[in-house]
């Protein structure tokens, strides 16, 4: 389960991490981008639960142009992935204000693995590891039926390195017995300097460089014939691009999200489709 979370580390550091030559290393979450993530979230959420409740389809994919092509394409065990954009209720795309918001998508196929066996799994991580490489440290600090509560140190190097200790919670759903979702929340992420030295110290949350103000995800289960369907949505909040960067910056972002995305879905296949964990 740890290894799905670290993707948007390096998708939403990405965006100060090209920035730091030509922009101060300071940056304050302000209160117009905790409203606009907000809204963000709040109709993602919506749409998301309408998803689940319908009876035409379950995936993200299944609601979107091309959907058989999709399912067929992860069936044949090619990982998809796409960049998404949630809009309010009049179709305008909902953005960030005083800060960058990031949105994907992405699907890969499990076979020979039950959704009861995998979701065991994920719902009792090991704090013992082995853990993915951008995972220090992680904790269950609580648990209740189908809900968990996890700290976690990670980190992440490029061009700088980056060190979070969060806390995440996170709930399981099922939709019947074939079908089941979960929600993930970060509900603290404090960046750490000199992480794992005499001087380690934690900036308060919001004060820092905006590598990562907020991270969510939603997953998404399907028990198909031959395994199971895994689908994550992901939404992240970092510091803004700053003015006349944008050209520059913007498709390396989008290419190394795109690339964290497929790297850390495969990582998961390869997790659990092994002999030892499949049932």
């Amino acid at each position: 389960m740890t290894g799905t979370f670290f993707w948007f580390l390096r998708a939403g550091a990405v965006v100060s991490l090209c920035a730091v030559p030509v922009a101060p290393l300071a940056a304050t979450l302000e209160p117009a981008a905790i409203t606009a993530w907000n809204a963000y979230v709040s109709a993602t959420e919506m749409r998301i639960g309408r998803e689940l409740g319908s009876a035409r389809g379950f995936l993200v994919s299944d609601f979107g142009s091309g959907a058989a092509e999709t399912r067929t394409a992860v069936m044949a065990r090619q990982i998809a992935v796409s960049e998404m954009h949630t809009t309010d209720v009049a179709g305008t795309r909902l953005e960030g204000i005083d800060g960058r918001i990031t949105h994907w998508r992405g699907s890969v196929f499990l076979p020979g693995v039950t959704l009861d066996g995998l979701l065991r799994r994920l719902q009792h991580p090991s704090e013992r590891g082995p853990h993915q490489e951008d995972v220090l440290a992680l904790r269950v600090l609580d648990r209740g039926p189908d809900r968990l509560k996890l700290f976690i140190r990670m980190t992440r190097s490029k061009i700088v390195t980056v060190t979070y200790d969060s806390e995440h919670d996170v709930s399981y759903r099922r939709h019947g017995p074939l079908r089941a979702s979960s929600r993930s929340i970060a509900m603290r992420i404090a960046e750490v300097e000199d992480a794992g030295t005499p001087a380690e110290s934690t900036r308060p949350p919001g004060q820092d460089r905006g590598f990562l103000w907020r991270m969510n995800s939603y997953w998404r289960y399907e028990q198909v014939p031959g395994g199971v369907i895994v689908e994550l949505e992901s939404v992240t909040l970092s510091r803004s691009i700053p003015l006349g960067l944008g050209t520059v910056v913007e498709p390396i972002i989008d290419r190394i999200a795109r690339e964290s995305m497929t790297r850390t879905l495969d990582n998961l296949r390869h997790t659990h489709t092994s002999p030892s964990t499949r049932l």
